[in-house]
């Protein structure tokens, strides 16, 4: 059974695991010994505060395999970026240069630094491992989130975004990235995302153009990965695009990957997701596919049921006896839940 939770002291192994096999180009998990344990302490006093508006808070879940005990992914939630420490994006916009006398026109791609989403929260750190990654695993690391906001939306803000993995090469090297190193920055792909990783973004406003680029003076393999993702991202960002979310033209500083933004209430699985309560019974017989959290904080569980009956009328979710140990939670408990189809659909 696959189960998401609240990140464990216990984990720091399995987090170290998973910081390494994503590479460079993933700046919210690096490989640092000191860093990866400050984000499970950070992840433990932000579940356990008693707060009503968000802040500096991270929000960092694990997918456990509960037969194995192993844990399988990791995915997360920033209450509130860039109040610390900025959270800087390049805008793609447009500059037109023209002469009337001569009859001639030219509109060019520009890229200019901002810090435009100061205060928004952000879905980060998602991460499957390589061997686990089939069936309906990634979308639970991906969905749960939306159901841990729906449940305690004073914890976050009202406008949420999410930085997607740009285009890299097998050794991490990013294109877009290339370019910067060549002609500004002097640092490779891998330093500069440990650096950002570790909070380290000093040299961001010291080093980086002061002005708009413009695109076309890019060469032509840094230009053709401005907004574009990862191969291993594209399903990512196909989902949310099915959630709401859009790409509004910024852009990552490093990888040029596009960030997509959306209102939380307007997020389909905010929405969709309904409170109700439930009943575990040994002989739940249904084929339709819920997921289903309980409505806690620090003893968040979440999983996908392939049996469950919903009885809109009283309000009950039925669910398999063996789930409850999982879910922590006895008969008559709320939930909080997605509707997924049916099985045999």
């Amino acid at each position: 059974m696959l189960v998401v939770r609240p990140i464990q002291a216990s984990d720091y192994q399995s987090l170290r695991h998973i910081a390494i096999e994503s590479g460079p180009g993933f700046t919210s998990l690096v490989d640092d010994p000191d860093l990866l344990q400050s984000k499970i302490e950070r992840a433990q006093r932000s579940f356990a505060s008693d707060i009503s508006e968000p802040g500096d808070q991270g929000y960092l879940l694990v997918l456990e395999d509960t037969d194995t005990g192993e844990v399988v992914g990791t995915t997360a939630i920033e209450a509130a970026v860039g109040l610390k420490t900025p959270l800087y994006h390049y805008h793609v916009g447009k500059s037109m240069h023209q002469s009337t006398q001569l009859g001639i026109q030219s509109i060019v791609t520009t890229l200019t630094v901002c810090n435009n989403y100061m205060g928004c929260s952000e879905l980060c750190s998602l991460y499957l491992l390589a061997g686990h990654r089939r069936g309906l695993a990634g979308r639970l690391l991906s969905k749960v989130r939306f159901l841990l906001m729906a449940q305690h939306p004073q914890r976050f803000s009202d406008f949420v975004i999410a930085q997607m993995l740009g285009v890299a090469d097998e050794e991490g090297r990013s294109p877009f990235w290339s370019w910067l190193e060549q002609h500004f920055i002097k640092l490779d792909f891998s330093t500069a995302s440990r650096m950002v990783g570790s909070g380290d973004k000093g040299f961001v406003p010291e080093l980086m153009p002061r002005h708009p680029i413009y695109t076309n003076l890019l060469g032509d393999e840094a230009q053709a990965v401005i907004g574009k993702v990862h191969q291993n991202t594209e399903p990512a960002l196909r989902m949310l695009h099915n959630e709401g979310f859009n790409h509004r033209g910024y852009i990552d500083l490093f990888d040029a990957g596009p960030t997509v933004e959306a209102p939380l209430s307007s997020i389909k699985s905010v929405r969709d997701s309904i409170v109700a309560q439930v009943e575990f019974r040994p002989d739940v017989s249904g084929d339709q596919r819920v997921m289903v959290s309980n409505t806690g904080l620090t003893d968040f569980r979440a999983l996908i049921s392939e049996q469950a009956q919903w009885h809109a009328q009283e309000q009950i979710l039925l669910l398999p006896e063996a789930l409850q140990p999982h879910l922590q939670l006895n008969n008559g408990d709320a939930v909080r839940f997605l509707d997924m189809g049916r099985t045999t659909a």
